[in-house]
């Protein structure tokens, strides 16, 4: 009975143990519910209170365990409460608690019946609640009751708290203070009452009176011509909705050979016939002129200043835009010829009078014709490249276009002639590809296609000296090629241009040696490279600033040398008064056109006479400015 006679002293200490083993069962069991703090929770109906008394159990055995008369005399208040209960399942449990606290004070021995007596315990309880709910019985282990005297719960009185803090005494009587209070209030009876009263009502559809019709009566005044009814007050007939058939704005005209049949005229009258003699007879300038030594900046100049333009020599010649020209190379007669957007092909021959008389429109091709030359060896010839993937060679000798090349996959760009005397040609396609025509064999297929490395192709231009090489223009680079390293696979160019920074819309080689190439770019500078030595790099001479922002509506600008002139360009302005401008290789401006009321649009087109001081210039509405001494 050591332990009955140091209980006072011993006691803290001992209950401090007994939390520690009970929370080592705890951890070593995985048991959901076991705890040393006191439980706050909300009395229903009964609650049983279990005293702990610690003492020894050394001089017992646990079978033959009888508890000492005087801690049955001082405990006997808490005893008292523990009979109140009317279940004798409760007073074994009590008993087998007391009995596993015991045992934990005196040896380690007793562990082991501590965690089984606690957890049988807690098994009991649980089959207990399930069983009856009217009685709820609360264990608490390791309780001490508050020192407050106005608290209304007998358990929360009754509890020791003499081994806790000021702060967790004042901590657990605030909330068993929360827990009654929250209780009285009584939420969730009246969260149900609120579920019931709340009834979900759908909004009433609001229902618009909708106007009701007149039958009889007229309504609101409207028009005649709203009510389909003719001023007679007699109803027009009804027009009968048929599916119209859109026609093709650009159809494809049939492969072969095609009349010259002009769009303007009758083509069996005597004018017609005249018109096509005077084309078939005309000479063309001697080569040997061409070697003559350049005129000087001041003689050049000089003759470009008398060079006039008047009302005779503005005519409309095409239908649409004009996307190329070229001048007749004849010293007796001045002969212009224009293609179009429309696909047509105008020759004007200003020597006639009136003006309208001279001017003749024929329909070769279904798209814009974008490049126009007349052949170096026979006058008579005149080659028109299109859109619409065809190539043709205008005969007036016979009155015929002739098919040369086409294309039925892809749409071409523009051509030039490899050979001098015009057998072999290079032409240029929109998807970047680049095809050899022999005129010479039978047919209208290629040659030869070859894969460049541009992505699209927009102009084509032969070296004037050294004919094997030829210049491109993509959409940002200049390349150029060597004709007799071309591979059908793929081609690589021996020298590329890669200064331009925006769309490119023309290069070309000087007409007469090929020393300097001109490029087009839509950044608004035409440059200028020397090409003398064609090697892997191309120097860049000058940069000159031109406005060169066209617009939607105005064909694009194409810088082009003068073949009298090969040091100086021509090209078009936006610049106002209307005007064509002359620039010198360095980049000084030579010479403006200006035509006054004679010249009040933009001249996109440009083209110069080889030997005569003859300029033309071509809109977009189809008109053909002529400027000449």
């Amino acid at each position: 009975m050591s332990g009955s006679c140091a209980a006072a002293e011993e006691k803290a200490g001992s209950r401090q143990q007994l939390q520690v083993k009970v929370n080592e069962y705890k951890e070593n069991q995985n048991i959901s519910y076991v705890s040393l703090r006191p439980l706050q929770t909300t009395v229903l109906e009964k609650t049983v209170k279990v005293c702990l008394v610690p003492f020894s159990l050394s001089s017992y055995k646990s079978d033959q365990l009888k508890l000492p008369k005087s801690l049955l005399d001082k405990n006997f208040n808490n005893e008292v409460t523990c009979k109140k209960c009317k279940k004798t399942g409760i007073n074994k449990t009590c008993r087998k608690i007391l009995i596993s606290k015991m045992e934990a004070t005196t040896s380690p021995k007793a562990e082991s019946t501590l965690q089984k007596s606690s957890l049988d315990v807690h098994t009991e309880n649980n089959q207990r609640q399930h069983k009856s709910t009217s009685d709820t019985v609360i264990l608490s282990v390791d309780m001490e009751s508050s020192q407050d005297g106005n608290s209304a719960e007998d358990a929360t009185s009754s509890l020791d708290f003499s081994g806790l803090s000021p702060y967790e005494r004042k901590r657990l009587k605030n909330i068993s203070e929360n827990a009654n209070f929250f209780a009285s209030l009584q939420l969730s009876e009246s969260a149900a009452r609120l579920r019931e009263m709340i009834k979900k009502r759908e909004p009433p559809e609001s229902k618009r009176k909708k106007p009701k019709k007149r039958k009889n009566g007229t309504g609101c005044r409207r028009s005649m011509r709203l009510l389909n009814v003719d001023p007679s007050a007699v109803s027009l007939p009804a027009v009968p909705t048929q599916p119209t058939l859109v026609a093709d704005e650009n159809p494809l005209l049939p492969p072969g050979p095609l009349e010259m049949t002009p769009e303007n005229r009758d083509d069996n009258s005597e004018l017609f016939k005249g018109f096509l003699q005077t084309w078939a007879e005309v000479s063309k300038t001697s080569s040997k002129n061409i070697e003559k030594e350049l005129p000087s900046i001041k003689s050049y100049k000089a003759n470009l200043s008398g060079m006039v333009i008047s009302e005779d020599t503005v005519c409309k010649v095409t239908k649409g835009s004009v996307f190329s020209m070229a001048l007749h190379p004849s010293e007796i007669k001045t002969l212009v010829a224009a293609g179009a957007k429309s696909g047509q092909v105008g020759l004007w021959d200003l020597t006639h009078q009136p003006k309208e008389d001279g001017v003749y429109v024929f329909q070769p091709h279904s798209q814009p014709v974008s490049c126009l030359y007349f052949s170096p060896v026979n006058p008579a010839h005149i080659l028109s490249l299109s859109y619409d993937g065809t190539l043709r060679c205008g005969d007036f000798s016979r009155a015929v276009f002739e098919e040369v090349y086409r294309s039925e996959g892809s749409s071409l760009s523009s051509f030039d002639f490899l050979a001098e005397d015009a057998s072999t040609l290079i032409v240029g396609h929109w998807d970047g590809s680049m095809s050899l025509v022999d005129r010479r064999t039978p047919g209208t297929s290629y040659e030869k296609l070859i894969n460049s490395s541009l992505r699209k192709i927009r102009t084509v231009h032969v070296h004037p000296v050294h004919r094997q090489y030829f210049i491109t223009a993509g959409l940002r680079d200049i390349h150029i090629y060597d004709a007799r390293r071309l591979n059908p696979r793929g081609s690589q160019p021996l020298i590329s241009l890669p200064e331009h920074t925006k769309s490119i819309a023309s290069a070309y080689f000087s007409p007469l040696t090929g020393n300097r190439v001109v490029t087009t770019c839509a950044d608004c500078k035409l440059r200028i490279f020397d090409s003398s030595c064609i090697s892997s790099q191309i120097p860049l001479l000058t940069t000159i600033r031109h406005n060169t922002i066209t617009g939607r509506w105005l064909t694009r600008f194409r810088a082009v040398w003068d073949p009298k002139q090969e040091d100086c360009v021509i090209v078009g302005s936006m610049a106002h008064p209307r005007q064509v401008e002359i620039f010198h290789e360095t980049g000084k401006r030579v010479h403006s056109f200006l035509g006054g009321e004679c010249l009040v649009s933009v001249c996109s087109i440009n083209a110069m006479h080889p030997t005569r001081y003859i300029l033309a210039g071509g809109n977009s509405s189809g008109k053909i400015h002529v400027f000449m001494n």
